[in-house]
């Protein structure tokens, strides 16, 4: 974590054009060697079930573990508080993604650095690569389980005799013939790097140009806001690596609590910034209830079911048993409720207000509707997303 969090630094004091470079060059490597990790996994289970080639092999993993090809969990599912049902397609799941791709410094900055039309593109082009993630991240780890449960790979179980799923991908990984093992383990460090550097560039610059600049110093010159940014850069690494060993990551794994615990602000910080960009009367004090009370309720929605017990919900599949038989609402609908809490909060602050602006000469945020017109060929890129989606959601239901 030091020597990761030593190169962020190095990364990120260099701006975002070392970052974009780095990204470039590790997504390719990232997928070429995903791509052959699958391959190889497949092929493998194929030789182990007594047929040849990847195809047979994905065959053979649907046949021998069709409950992880599930998409759209039952209510009874050990893992519906993860994946809350159709609460992953009408639910949640849409604010987390919406809140990420939409909302967040880390992205927007990334396409608020090219023109529209090539932001756009970018966009599309990453939603394609997106796609992918099924294929590089999910079959692999089908793989190594059905591999694991035709008694392969056990050595990697934990001393309680249960699995280490942590474990899954590197010894996948060293499937990969020498050279492009490296290659992978590179480019797999170069993303983790890559992507702390371009968080840790974020703070530096929300904190030097929206909090330093417009309170602390408002006369700072640009130099000395760059300095602020840099030492901005390596505090944040420094408190995130003194942190990390402290927040259970190591008990539900990285992306589940990153996803989780997001979950506190996304909901208020999307409903903000949604009614802001398509309402013109929001008002700024409908934007700080949803921030701030967005956040209050995220947090007695988790606690609740430490005052009370929420067995009655799970009938309408709102509440599911954890671990220790504690019934509580899955983070994906407790996003969702909190998002309309948030909705309704605003519009009824932003009616009542007597400060509520109705005339879009006095709105804050100036919308030009040409900007959402978009090119033929954007389009159809777009429905051929939203089609592979849909297929795939009604095949793997």
């Amino acid at each position: 974590m030091i020597a990761l969090g030593a190169f962020a630094i190095i990364i990120t004091l260099g701006g975002m054009k070392v970052i974009g470079y780095t990204d470039i060059i590790q997504v390719f490597f990232l997928i070429a060697g995903g791509l052959v990790t699958t391959y190889l996994a497949l092929d493998l289970v194929a030789q182990h079930t007594g047929f040849d080639g990847a195809f047979a092999g994905f065959q053979q993993v649907m046949l021998r573990a069709p409950e992880h090809f599930h998409m759209i969990l039952e209510k009874d599912n050990s893992n519906y508080l993860d994946l809350p049902g159709l609460s992953v397609l009408l639910g949640g799941l849409w604010i987390a993604n919406l809140n990420y791709f939409g909302c967040n410094q880390y992205i927007t900055q990334r396409a608020l650095g090219a023109d529209l039309n090539t932001a756009r593109s970018g966009l599309l082009f990453a939603s394609y690569l997106k796609l992918l993630m099924p294929i590089i991240v999910v079959l692999p780890g089908i793989a190594a389980y059905v591999l694991h449960s035709e008694g392969l790979f056990q050595t990697e179980m934990l001393a309680d005799g249960s699995i280490n799923p942590d474990r899954a991908y590197p010894v996948l990984l060293n499937l990969l013939p020498a050279g492009l093992k490296g290659l992978a383990f590179a480019s797999l460090t170069a993303a983790i790097v890559a992507s702390l550097a371009g968080k840790a560039n974020s703070i530096a610059t929300i904190f030097s140009l929206d909090i330093y600049k417009k309170y602390i110093s408002p006369s700072a010159d640009n130099e000395k806001i760059i300095r602020i940014g840099k030492i901005t850069t390596v505090l944040s690494v420094v408190i995130a690596i003194a942190i990390a060993p402290h927040l259970g990551i190591d008990k539900k794994g990285g992306f589940q609590t990153i996803q989780e615990y997001t979950g506190f602000l996304s909901p208020g910080i999307f409903a903000m910034f949604f009614l802001g960009l398509f309402w013109r009367r929001t008002n700024s004090m409908a934007a700080l209830f949803a921030t701030v009370g967005g956040f209050l309720l995220s947090v007695i929605l988790k606690f609740l079911p430490l005052m009370m017990n929420l067995q009655f919900l799970a009938g309408i599949g709102f509440s599911a048993p954890n671990t220790e038989g504690v019934y509580e609402i899955p983070f994906l609908d407790r996003m969702a409720i909190v998002f309309i809490f948030c909705i309704v909060g605003m519009i009824v602050i932003s009616l009542s207000s007597k400060a509520a602006k109705t005339d879009s000469e006095n709105s804050i945020i100036k919308i030009n509707p040409a900007l959402f017109k978009t090119s033929v060929p954007f389009a159809i890129g777009s429905i051929i997303v939203v089609a592979i989606l849909t297929f795939l959601y009604t095949y793997f239901w």
